[in-house]
């Protein structure tokens, strides 16, 4: 089955044709800058582009940069504040006229990556760690997700959001090299770890791409691994999100 998996972050909305029963990328990868204020009208116009670009006429997944909740934003780190509320997934079905579901944005990177990636053959607490504009966190127990995390928003023993920190926009803002970079976010997986004590991190987003730059400034107990589909995780999870939650769609979000 092909399902449009749209990945939108603070910098860029991503998008392609996914093939979810393999978790292959079988259209052009599209990227827009997201637009500044990524109010949900200006973010809801880009979604809708990317599906005209791609003369899609079908399933759409979203991952989005909140903690989404039956399809309502919670949390509003990396977009306008106006999101805070706001029923996402019905302004996304209004403005393509197509069916839509939208969920954490890490936790569909993380949907990927348990299904078709470096998680597939992991048992056990699995994290998957989203590394870009900012931190996202999603919880896997056994393959089951653990919804809405957003443990990048934790603060450390100076009271700082660690996704202020050691995110890969932290990383350019303090103009730090890998390593240097990565003793910080380092620590930060150590405060994950005495909370949590898993049995792997995944890292992904961005900045997974360097990770032998860095990978020798780890030092956690649990087995730390590159995402296999990079950042291209969040398009495939989002395909993958949509194509679960197909059977159980509320037809009252569905434009008229």
């Amino acid at each position: 089955m092909q399902v449009l998996g749209i990945d939108i972050g603070g910098s860029g909305i991503k998008g392609a044709v996914v093939d979810v029963t393999t978790g292959e990328l079988i259209s052009e990868r599209l990227r827009i800058p997201t637009p500044q204020p990524a109010t949900p009208d200006a973010v809801a116009a880009t979604v809708a582009e990317i599906c005209d670009q791609l003369h899609w006429h079908g399933l759409v997944g979203c991952g989005f940069p909140a903690a989404i909740q039956h399809g309502i934003a919670r949390t509003a780190a990396n977009v306008d504040d106006s999101w805070l509320g706001a029923n996402v997934q019905k302004i996304f079905c209004e403005a393509t006229h197509l069916p839509c579901y939208v969920g954490n944005d890490a936790d569909v990177a993380g949907l990927a990556e348990m299904q078709f990636g470096a998680g597939r053959n992991i048992d056990g607490l699995v994290f998957m760690v989203t590394i870009g504009t900012g931190l996202g966190t999603a919880l896997f127990n056994n393959g089951e997700l653990v919804a809405n995390t957003e443990l990048g928003h934790l603060f450390d023993h100076k009271g700082r959001e660690w996704e202020h920190r050691a995110s890969d926009a932290a990383r350019k803002r303090d103009e730090l090299d890998w390593s240097s970079w990565g003793k910080r976010f380092n620590k930060y997986l150590i405060t994950l770890e005495q909370l949590f004590w898993p049995d792997a991190f995944i890292l992904g987003g961005g900045a997974s791409k360097k990770f032998d730059r860095f990978a020798e400034t780890i030092d956690v107990a649990a087995q730390v691994m590159p995402a296999e589909s990079l950042n291209q995780a969040g398009i495939i999870g989002a395909a993958i999100l949509a194509h679960q939650s197909h059977d159980s769609l509320d037809m009252t979000q569905l434009p008229g």
